[in-house]
């Protein structure tokens, strides 16, 4: 529930889970591979990858963290850790101010985790996803970290 200042999270109220697909094209990873400004790095867990974080420059200058994702088995393991310690390295030496991501709120893990890496939240939007999904209920959250 807004305002999401203070101890937000210590607010939040259970709901029923439900599976989430945001599909998964690799084809969408390749030009993090192609340019200087984008960058995708991949967490390998015996011997396969198990996550990946993908990262641009964004036009505010700061580093957007594009996507990031881990397999459910590898969660907790210090593999989403690995990442976001790879990225901040990466923005660091493109000489960034900080880093920008986006979630939403129904996605505590991931908040709780962003905000443990020294994110802070620094804005919402309730109607991001009213047009891919109008009856959401969702709101999207956008987290900073400053060096």
């Amino acid at each position: 529930m807004p305002p999401f200042e203070g101890d937000w999270l210590a607010h939040v109220r259970p709901v029923e889970p439900y599976p989430k697909n945001y599909g998964f094209d690799p084809a969408e990873l390749a030009p993090h591979m192609a340019t200087d400004d984008k960058a995708l790095f991949v967490a390998i867990g015996d011997e396969a990858p198990v996550g990946y974080i993908a990262l641009s420059r964004d036009w505010n200058d700061l580093a957007a963290i594009d996507d990031l994702a881990v397999d459910m088995e590898w969660r907790g393991t210090g593999a989403a850790q690995r990442l976001m310690q790879q990225a901040v390295t990466w923005a660091k030496e493109k000489g960034l101010p900080g880093i920008r991501l986006e979630t939403q709120t129904n996605n505590v893990a991931a908040c709780r985790f962003y905000m443990r890496q020294g994110f802070t939240l620094g804005g919402y939007d309730r109607y991001l996803y009213k047009g891919l999904s109008p009856g959401t209920r969702e709101t999207a959250l956008f987290f900073y970290r400053f060096f």
